[in-house]
């Protein structure tokens, strides 16, 4: 993972650790800063400069009524792995916002999900030469059995500090 900011070189001294403790350290530290993804259990399963993926168990935590993972907990999941792509790009001057976010639950999910963020690069040269601006972030959503439960769009826009 190439450093740009300081989120990346703090989550850079993650893969310095041994290859097994990498993934859940970057995901403790993320958790330090957002305490309801912690709360929720998710997981960092990847993380590379332009590519963050997440998991979350299907479990009587995260529940809804009919024993699938609760509809608040998908959109965390999403916006988490969103946000993260976004956070390891974006320059030190600049103010992460999250300005919208639809999501349309179009099946029933089954097991645990996975969520994948990523910008291409043409995406990752606006995040990072901007001054101010907003993109699209793609992420997709799948279930244990492959399917999409929901189809989301995530607008992160950014500031300059003050």
């Amino acid at each position: 993972m190439q450093a740009t900011n300081r989120l990346s070189r703090l989550f850079g001294y993650c893969f310095r650790l041994p290859a097994a403790w990498r993934l859940p350290a970057a995901g403790f530290l993320f958790g330090s800063a957002v305490k309801f993804f912690r709360t929720a259990g998710i997981r960092i399963t990847a993380l590379e400069t332009g590519r963050v993926s997440m998991r979350i168990a299907n479990r009587r935590k995260v529940q809804n009524h009919i024993k699938g993972v609760h509809a608040t907990a998908m959109a965390l999941l999403a916006e988490s792995a969103t946000g993260l792509v976004v956070g390891l790009n974006l320059p030190d001057d600049k103010l992460p916002l999250l300005k919208s976010m639809k999501i349309d639950y179009v099946k029933r999910a089954e097991g645990d999900l996975e969520a994948v963020a990523q910008l291409d690069a043409a995406l990752l040269a606006r995040v990072r030469g901007e001054e101010r601006g907003e993109v699209l972030v793609p992420v997709r959503v799948t279930d244990s059995a492959g399917n999409e439960p929901i189809v989301a769009e995530f607008i992160w826009a950014w500031r300059p500090k003050k």
